[in-house]
């Protein structure tokens, strides 16, 4: 592990610690000076475009943002799954647009054409290769230049519809229609910015939103209280809660699909490199399996060999039957699935169990 990311472990173990040391207390004051400064900058920039003195970009299409104000899983890419689909599905002409969230690639480039997938995960970022796979016949474009992304999705793929997948705070590109996300988990990063906490920007930003879905709903601590603190912060603010449905299993060897119901009373071991690995860990609960042992890496880590072996050793040394990952998990193993256990990747799809008509 590198020195910055000993520093950033080592912060975050200082932010989560239910009784600090006196080290932990002073990093955690250092982190929120940190926070003050970032909310100020933030502030700022976001007063700049309210006021008209940042420039804004309009496509001649719309343009629905799916986004959050928090940094880590949230559930954007499978809500812009959903949504694609159902737009797709209505006879509209749909592109997807995103950064590309740690990918090597550079620039703005075409992940797929909806026709075909024509760049692997290192160049595009695996979120971006998930979505193409997951979205036949739709463009999926990524590109740190949101604006550009999108001059290139109008002049070659003539959408009606564009899907701004993760871009609540890019806000030089004009939308129609603001979705946020908040995972009932952690709704608000623990209350505090960047660095200290994992906000994006100030709650209030919220204001600035269309419509909030609620992920995760089915594993909140207190959607009585989330709903009260909502309405205190978006009076009338239409307000949606998801779940997230198991519906396959893909045995990553054979590339085979399985019966998600087999996973019911089997012993497994839950393999992640997610943001939110614990909603993972929940969702295999919630579909009848036995939770036997579980490894995480860091959000979208590259798996190696090594990584395999030792998922393999500690998956035997709890007695587990399969091991279990998730599918953007499963875009990053370009390694052969470890031998000895079967390996499997379970998808999930976005269910809105409460509030579609509002959302709608």
């Amino acid at each position: 592990m590198s020195g910055c990311g000993r520093l950033v472990e080592r912060a975050g173990r200082a932010v989560r610690a239910e009784t600090p040391t006196c080290g932990q207390r002073a990093l955690r004051g250092g982190l929120a000076l940190l926070s003050f400064g970032y909310g100020a900058l933030v502030r700022l920039r976001n007063a700049g475009h309210t006021l008209g003195i940042l420039g804004t970009h309009r496509l001649p299409c719309r343009v629905i943002c799916v986004g959050n104000l928090t940094v880590g899983g949230t559930g954007k890419t499978p809500t812009v799954i959903a949504l694609g689909t159902l737009l797709a599905a209505a006879g509209s002409r749909v592109c997807v647009l995103l950064r590309g969230y740690r990918r090597e690639g550079r620039g703005v480039r075409v992940v797929s054409d909806g026709a075909q997938v024509l760049l692997g995960w290192r160049e595009a970022g695996d979120e971006a290769v998930l979505l193409a796979r997951s979205l036949p016949g739709v463009p999926v474009i990524v590109g740190g230049d949101r604006v550009a992304a999108g001059r290139l999705a109008v002049d070659r793929f003539h959408p009606e519809v564009i899907l701004l997948d993760d871009g609540f705070q890019h806000r030089r590109l004009c939308r129609d229609a603001d979705l946020v996300l908040l995972d009932a988990m952690d709704p608000f990063g623990g209350d505090w910015l960047l660095p200290r906490g994992r906000l994006r920007e100030p709650v209030s930003g919220l204001r600035r939103a269309q419509a909030v879905l609620v992920t995760r709903a089915d594993q909140a601590g207190d959607l009585a209280s989330l709903r009260r603190r909502l309405e205190r912060l978006a009076p009338r603010l239409p307000l949606g809660l998801a779940v997230y449905r198991p519906y396959r299993l893909v045995d990553l060897s054979s590339k085979q699909e399985r019966q998600f119901e087999e996973l019911r009373g089997r012993r497994v071991f839950a393999m992640s490199g997610i943001a939110n690995p614990q909603g993972f860990r929940q969702t295999l609960v919630g579909a009848g399996a036995h939770l036997a042992g579980s490894l995480a890496f860091a959000d979208h880590h590259a798996f190696t060999p090594e990584d395999g072996a030792r998922m393999v050793r500690e998956a035997r040394a709890v007695s587990a039957e399969w091991i279990v990952t998730t599918e953007k998990d499963a875009v990053r193993l370009e390694m052969q699935p470890p031998s000895g256990l079967p390996f499997l990747a379970l998808g999930v799809h976005l269910e809105v169990i409460e509030g579609a008509a509002a959302l709608e």
